[in-house]
């Protein structure tokens, strides 16, 4: 093979042993997740907001961050459940570039996948002991969801993996919701056979076992726009979508139909700022038809604390090093314009 193997890295089991869960975060993770699960099932109308950076890239900053969705949490509880982003893996196109915690807990350090996984575990914690979130991250790698298991409310499945079979069956026996992008090409079929497989029981081979999944009925959609052939972004939120959306729901006779709608991708073309009027319309569109009230739970938003990205070095506090993101003034900003919005 052409491949080095390094070092043998721990399994979920003992790192998770050497860094436990405590009781009283175990038990405000279960009170996230009720209160989250409710909006997928209908017994809530609040609006998910599943927000935070683009990439996680540093403890301190992404602490930092959470701390300020903290400070305005009880302010909008009535309306918004905020569940922040803490993704800890990053999908590249091309397979250049930083991906992500788990790979590199120093960005401007070579990687060591030993040191990842235990800074995205303490990481996850720390959001819940200090402030209450359990946090959303995305599926990049299946095998590796086990490391985060107990820690995690929402799992994303991106576009580049949703017609990957392994996480079509791994989501189908988490029992948190997991959202299922549509690919990068836009095809909604794939994504609908995604949630399909994901709601849907099976026996399968995961890490070394033959395991039998019960389906996850919180399964769902998440529209981030697509690239067309010419490779322009093209977007996917209007009305429109949304209503067409709910029609092929209603027949394909799935639990609990439901879409995030991500604000940045190709729904903004990655014009970060773009995310603002996206949010707002989709609320807009809300009002106009019941149909489509019902199907919309809620939004992705790319935030941090300051506007935009910068690369890899630069070392600007707070600033994405992988896809740009709102800045926290005009997140804030935008927090309550949407809890004003929700009726």
């Amino acid at each position: 093979m052409n491949m080095e193997f390094k070092r043998k890295l721990p399994i979920p089991q003992e790192v998770k042993a050497m860094y436990p869960l405590s009781e009283d975060c175990a038990e405000k993770k279960a009170r996230n997740d009720e209160e989250i699960q409710a909006i997928f099932t209908g017994k809530s109308d609040k609006l998910l907001l599943v927000i935070g950076p683009c990439s996680a890239d540093r403890e301190d900053a992404v602490l930092d961050y959470i701390s300020r969705l903290a400070s305005i949490r009880e302010k909008v509880r009535d309306k918004i459940v905020i569940v922040p982003r803490i993704y800890t893996n990053k999908p590249r196109t091309t397979g250049a570039g930083y991906k992500g915690m788990l790979h590199q807990p120093d960005p401007n350090a070579d990687p060591d996948m030993l040191k990842g996984i235990i800074a995205i575990r303490k990481l996850h914690i720390r959001a819940l002991e200090e402030y209450g979130f359990s946090c959303a991250d995305e599926m990049l790698y299946p095998e590796n969801h086990r490391y985060l298991s107990d820690v995690l409310s929402y799992v994303a499945v991106g576009a580049r993996s949703v017609e990957n079979q392994q996480h079509r069956l791994t989501a189908s026996g988490l029992n948190i919701p997991v959202g299922m992008k549509n690919p990068t090409g836009g095809d909604i079929s794939v994504m609908m056979n995604s949630i399909t497989a994901a709601q849907s029981g099976h026996t399968f081979l995961y890490r070394g076992w033959e395991v039998k999944s019960k389906g996850n009925p919180l399964a769902h959609a998440i529209l981030r726009g697509f690239v067309d052939r010419l490779g322009h972004s093209s977007p996917n939120y209007h009305y429109e979508d949304l209503s067409e959306l709910a029609d092929i729901y209603e027949k394909s006779g799935l639990a609990n139909p439901a879409v995030i709608v991500d604000t940045n991708h190709s729904n903004s073309g990655k014009k970060y700022l773009e995310q603002v009027r996206i949010a707002k319309e989709v609320l807009h569109s809300t009002r106009h038809s019941e149909q489509v009230n019902k199907l919309v739970k809620g939004l992705m938003i790319e935030s941090y604390i300051e506007d935009g990205c910068q690369k890899v070095g630069e070392g600007v506090y707070g600033k994405s090093i992988t896809d740009p993101c709102l800045g926290w003034e005009k997140t804030e900003r935008l927090i309550f314009d949407l809890a004003s919005l929700r009726t």
